[in-house]
C-alpha cells in the first residue's frame, strides 16, 4: 500500500499541472444547472426541478473524471514512463490504486460543488442530500475504472474521443438526466437499465427524496459494474506489464 500511496502522490501532482481541465470539470455542472434552472423558471418541468435534476447532473459531471484518468494513464504509456516503472516492485494493482486514489477526492469535490451550486439556486440542503453525495462514490469509482481501462488500451488521442465524446453522450442519454426514459420506453429503456448510468441517477434521486428502500437496488448495479470494470482494468494493465517486460 505504501508503494501505491507513493505513486498516487506523483499522480496527484500530475493532475495539478492541468488546472484548466480540473476547472472545466468543476464548472461544467454549474453551467448545466444554471441553464436547466432557467428553462424550469420559464417552462416548468418536473424533471428540471433541483431535487430531481441535481443528482443527475452530479452523475453526469463525473463522466469527465473518466477523461482525466484515461488521459493520465495513456500519456504515461505513450511517453514510456510506465515502461521504466515496470522495472520497479509496483504491481498492476499498485499502479491502478495509484491512479485511482487522487481522483476520488477530486470526484467528491466535484459532487460537493454541484450540490453547493444547487443550494445557491434554491435547493434545500438536508441530511438526505448528504446521503445522495455518498451514493455518488460508487459512480465515481465506476467512471474512474472506465477511464483506467480505456487508458490501458488506447492512446491519448483515442481516449479523447472515447471518454470525452462517446462516454459523456452515453451517460447523458442513457441516464435519464435530461428526459424521462419511460417516455421513450421499449428497447431503449431496457438497454438503459441494463447499464449503470440510469441506476446511478435513480439512486441519487431516491436518496434526496428520502426513499431509502429504493437506493440499494439501484446502487448494487453501479457497484457491480464498478467492481467488474476495475477487475478488467487490473487484468489488462497486468497483461501490458508482462508484454512490455518481455
Amino acid at each position: 500500500m505504501n508503494r501505491a500511496n507513493a505513486f498516487a502522490g506523483r499522480t496527484f501532482k500530475e493532475l495539478l499541472r492541468d488546472p484548466l481541465n480540473l476547472a472545466f470539470g468543476l464548472g461544467f455542472p454549474l453551467v448545466l444547472l444554471l441553464l436547466m434552472t432557467a428553462i424550469q423558471a420559464n417552462i416548468p418541468v418536473t424533471l428540471f426541478e433541483l431535487d430531481v435534476l441535481t443528482p443527475g447532473v452530479a452523475v453526469f459531471g463525473l463522466s469527465f473524471i473518466s477523461l482525466f484518468s484515461a488521459t493520465l494513464i495513456s500519456k504515461d504509456r505513450m511517453t514510456s514512463f510506465l515502461m521504466r516503472l515496470f522495472a520497479s516492485p509496483l504491481s498492476a494493482s499498485d499502479f491502478i490504486a495509484g491512479y485511482t486514489l487522487p481522483l476520488i477526492p477530486i470526484s467528491l469535490m466535484q459532487t460537493l460543488f454541484c450540490y453547493a451550486c444547487a443550494a445557491v439556486l434554491g435547493m434545500q440542503i438536508t441530511a438526505n442530500v448528504l446521503l445522495a453525495i455518498v451514493t455518488t462514490l460508487p459512480s465515481a469509482l465506476l467512471f474512474i475504472g472506465i477511464g483506467l481501462l480505456c487508458g490501458s488500451v488506447f492512446n491519448d488521442k483515442q481516449v479523447g474521443g472515447i471518454c470525452g465524446a462517446l462516454l459523456t453522450n452515453l451517460s447523458g442519454w442513457l441516464s435519464g438526466t435530461w428526459f424521462d426514459l419511460g417516455l421513450v420506453g421499449g428497447a431503449f429503456e431496457k438497454v438503459a437499465y441494463c447499464l449503470p448510468f440510469a441506476h446511478a441517477v435513480d439512486a441519487g434521486r431516491a436518496a434526496v427524496a428520502g426513499e431509502y428502500a429504493l437506493i440499494m437496488p439501484h446502487l448494487w448495479w453501479v457497484i457491480g459494474y464498478a467492481a467488474v470494470t476495475f477487475a478488467v482494468a487490473v487484468a489488462v494493465f497486468r497483461r501490458k506489464m508482462h508484454r512490455d517486460n518481455v
